[in-house]
């Protein structure tokens, strides 16, 4: 795994990188999370949707409240990124527009708006 440090807006995100899924269950999140923390000194983070497992966009799995409350809980803010035209779920669409109207976890299209939503 590779933290690029971004830096937009005066304000620091970093990109997490990898040829693997990064985000697998809670305790990987607080890993990437305190990984960014400890090396860039940030709690901002910027991921594509496919390094985080598939279970995750399944609601009712419980992964993602699992996963983002830990994020909440240690003070982290994170931009998913990719392509959600693909699924149908109702509920995870809801829970993707009520998340976006926060100030903490975003679903968006692209790493550039990831980037903007986590620096603005």
């Amino acid at each position: 795994m590779n933290l690029i440090k971004i830096e937009n807006n005066g304000s620091i995100c970093v990109a997490a990188e990898s040829s693997n899924i990064i985000i697998k269950d809670a305790q990987s999140a607080i890993d990437l999370l305190m990984s960014a923390k400890y090396e860039t000194g940030t709690k901002n983070i910027v991921i594509s949707k496919k390094l985080i497992i598939e279970d995750f966009f399944v609601l009712s799995t419980g992964l993602a409240g699992e996963i983002l409350q830990k994020f909440i809980n240690y003070g982290g803010r994170i931009a998913i990124y990719g392509d959600y035209t693909h699924y149908t779920s109702k509920p995870l669409k809801d829970f993707i527009y009520e998340s976006n109207k926060g100030k903490d976890i975003f679903f968006v299209s692209t790493k550039a708006e990831a980037i903007e939503m986590l620096t603005k």
